[in-house]
Order: structure tokens, then C-alpha cells, then sequence
């Protein structure tokens, strides 16, 4: 795979809804197998995201999702988008990763977030005010612990003695940061190896804080989540799914994803998630279209992956879109990307 190369992948939250009511057993191990499948048409990478105390039981686990898919695929590359990091200890989510890498073979990246809803924070015994700080120490202390550093850390949020992290990454993890804001973004481009980045919106904003943390633009990383739904007709699919797409971005407006849930009023319905671009409807050509327009203008995108299924969707409706996804629109947006790119060197 050359390094212009971008992955496809699947993006996983393990939401089981009351409102669309199945066994969490039966739902994990029809997820493992599909992903298995996936991996045998063609994804090139899973991500897994974290919550706590939600009671649709998005996973508070990755890890231990990540080391059974693990077990389950040969080449996939597995990470997270994302762990939100404030809430745990960092010598322990390095000793984690370093785990996963391991029992991977070194197919595992980290990447974290500072997260945002109040009562993990407090259940946990942070204050959401201090999720910048925790977040950038968090970073610096991972790093150290994968680089042998055993020097003592004394910071504004952690102290730590110096103790040897074991066993070590033999493939060190990249460490991605996910964020939507320009404050937060300009953090990203500091501290981390690449930027989950979701809908697309805040590139230019992750390349234009590069150019001011003084790092060369062409060396930027970016980890897209698609919020699309591709579909052979795209209007009726959505008619069918609509209602779980509904209830995601509102779950996610409800916990403060995208501002203080008072301030931020929810989708009443899916018409209008649609209408204000919060999920994006294509037919493969439309998918084919897009994809290669945003991977010719942004090179630094390194993987793009969408959603395997939407809460309280079942497995092998979420199948069938990757069946399509993976047949017929990933081929044809490598043939046009490196179409494209054949020209731009001539």
C-alpha cells in the first residue's frame, strides 16, 4: 500500500436502544462476525468510541472490544475514535494500548478525546473545566510510558513515580486527537500524530493550525468519520433508517456533543437531519463523486470510515450497505483517486 494510499473502515458505538429491543450477547457476536466478513471484502479498519452510564450500553469497554476483534482478523487495523481520556488514568490506557498492540501485532492506534458530557466527569472525579489539562498531560504521559521513560511526572493534573511501563508497544501506536473546536484543533495539530476529524468540516482548519504550531502541512494525518448513508437508493434506505439516525445525533445533542444541551435544541425529525447536513444521503455514483473529490484535496486523509449500522439497526441491514460499500464504491474511488493523482504528477 503506498503512502497516498487512505484506508476504508467501519465505525462502532455497540448502542442497543430499549426502542429496538435484542440480546447484547447475540448483538456482540453477530458484530464480531460481520467484522470478520468486512475484513475478507475489503475494510481496512474498525473504530471504536466510548461512553459510560448510557442506557442504550454504548460500550464503555473498546479495549476489550478492540482484543476480540483482535483475535478475530488477520490485517485489519483496529483503533479508537474515540477513548475519552480525561475520565482515566493514563498509565493505564498506555498499558492498555501497549496490550492491544501486542496481542495485534502492532495494528492498533490510539486515539482520545476530552470529551464533554458532564456526568462521566463526575462520576469519575473530574471537573469537566479541566478536560484541556488532563487531556495534554494524558498525551505527554502515554507517550513516556511507550518510550521507556520511567522519569518521575509531577503536573498540574497527574503525579506519577517513576515506574517502567510493561510490557512495551513493539509497534509504537500512533496517538490521535480527536476535536471539533479551533482551540481544541490547534491542540491537535500540537500534541498528536494525526486528527480524528468528524463530518468533514474542521480540515482547513487542522492544516491551517499545523502552519502555525510551525509543522509542515504534507506531513498532516487525518482519520475521517463519514456521517453518509450509500445506499443503491438512497431516499428509501434512509425512509427505513431514518428514525435511528434520529435517535444518534439527538443522544449526542442531548449529552452536550455539541454545545450545552440547553442551547442546543434536537432534530425533530429525520427530515431535518438532512436538511441541516448532519447526515449526508448518496447513491454510489454521489459516494464515488465525493469521496474522490475530498481524498484528491486533502491528501493528509489517511483513513475514512462510516458508520457500520445506527443504533437499534440490525447487523445485516448494516451488511448490506457495506456489501455496496466495499464492492462496488471503494473500487471505483481508488481508480479515481489514483487517476487523479497520475495527473496532477505529469
Amino acid at each position: 500500500m503506498s503512502e497516498h494510499t487512505c484506508t476504508f473502515g467501519l465505525w462502532y458505538d455497540f448502542r442497543n436502544p430499549a426502542r429496538w429491543p435484542r440480546s447484547f450477547t447475540s448483538f456482540y457476536a453477530e458484530t464480531l462476525d460481520q467484522i470478520a466478513w468486512a475484513e475478507s471484502r475489503g475494510i481496512e479498519s474498525v473504530w471504536l468510541t466510548e461512553h459510560h452510564f448510557m442506557a442504550d450500553g454504548y460500550t464503555p469497554s473498546p479495549f476489550v472490544i478492540g482484543g476480540a476483534i483482535a483475535a478475530r482478523t488477520k490485517s485489519l487495523k483496529i483503533g479508537t475514535n474515540l477513548i475519552v481520556s480525561p475520565l482515566h488514568n493514563p498509565i493505564r490506557l498506555a498499558e492498555d494500548a501497549a496490550t492491544l498492540s501486542l496481542l495485534s501485532g502492532g495494528r492498533f492506534d490510539l486515539g482520545v478525546g476530552q470529551g464533554y458530557w458532564q456526568p462521566e466527569f463526575h462520576a469519575f472525579g473530574r471537573n469537566l473545566r479541566n478536560r484541556p489539562s488532563l487531556l495534554e498531560e494524558g498525551v505527554e504521559i502515554i507517550r513516556r510510558a511507550w518510550s521507556r521513560d520511567t522519569a518521575e511526572f509531577h503536573g498540574k493534573r497527574y503525579d506519577f513515580p517513576a515506574l517502567p511501563v510493561t510490557p512495551q508497544p513493539e509497534a509504537t501506536p500512533q496517538l490521535l486527537v480527536g476535536a471539533m473546536a479551533e482551540p481544541a484543533i490547534e491542540r491537535v495539530a500540537r500534541i498528536a500524530d494525526g486528527f480524528l476529524s468528524t463530518q468533514n468540516a474542521h480540515h482547513q482548519m487542522y492544516i491551517d493550525a499545523l502552519e502555525k504550531v510551525g509543522k509542515p502541512v504534507d506531513e498532516g494525518r487525518i482519520y475521517a468519520g463519514q456521517w453518509a448513508i450509500i445506499a443503491e437508493d438512497p431516499e428509501r434506505e434512509w425512509a427505513r433508517i431514518g428514525q435511528h439516525a434520529l435517535y444518534q445525533i439527538n443522544g449526542y445533542i442531548g449529552m452536550g456533543a455539541f454545545g450545552p444541551p440547553d442551547q442546543v435544541p434536537t432534530f425533530p425529525n429525520p427530515q431535518a437531519l438532512l436538511d441541516a447536513g448532519a447526515f449526508l444521503l448518496w447513491d454510489v455514483d454521489t459516494a464515488v463523486s465525493e469521496l474522490t473529490t475530498l481524498l484528491l484535496d486533502r491528501p493528509q486523509i489517511k483513513d475514512v470510515h462510516f458508520w457500520a449500522q445506527l443504533p437499534g439497526e440490525s447487523v445485516q441491514s448494516g451488511s448490506a450497505r457495506i456489501e455496496l460499500l466495499t464492492s462496488r464504491v471503494i473500487p471505483q474511488v481508488r481508480a479515481a483517486v489514483a487517476a487523479g493523482r497520475q495527473e496532477v504528477s505529469v
